[in-house]
Parts: C-alpha cells; sequence; structure tokens
C-alpha cells in the first residue's frame, strides 16, 4: 500500500461519515471522466469553455485593437 493511500485512509477515519461519503462521490466521478492522467489534460479540456465563456469580451473591437501589436 502506498503511503498516499495510507493517509487517505487515516484521514478518512477521522472524517465523519457525511465528509466519508463526499470522498467517495467525488472519487467516482474523478474515476467515471477519467481523471488520474495528467492534470493539464484537465486544463485542456476546459479551454473549450473558457474561451465560449469569455467570447463576448474578446470578440470586440477594442480587444483586437488592444492585441494587434503583439
Amino acid at each position: 500500500m502506498s503511503s498516499i493511500t495510507k493517509s487517505l485512509l487515516e484521514e478518512l477515519e477521522l472524517a465523519p461519515e457525511s465528509v466519508q461519503q463526499q470522498v467517495l462521490a467525488f472519487l467516482r466521478h474523478l474515476r467515471s471522466r477519467g481523471a488520474g492522467s495528467d492534470a493539464s489534460d484537465d486544463v485542456h479540456a476546459l479551454l473549450p469553455l473558457a474561451e465560449s465563456a469569455w467570447a463576448a469580451d474578446w470578440d470586440t473591437r477594442e480587444e483586437d485593437e488592444a492585441w494587434r501589436d503583439l
């Protein structure tokens, strides 16, 4: 058993059952979406969301002018 697994188990044993249930749900969520891979994969998965959320602010003449020389 790895040291991180041991530490997690120790913390879980001290946590109230409601926290244990939240941790379990979170771990299942991470596994279901394939987490555990490189953290940069998560960042890249969020880029399209960020682009669409900020599009209204970015797609303006003022922004184009501000970034034109960069």
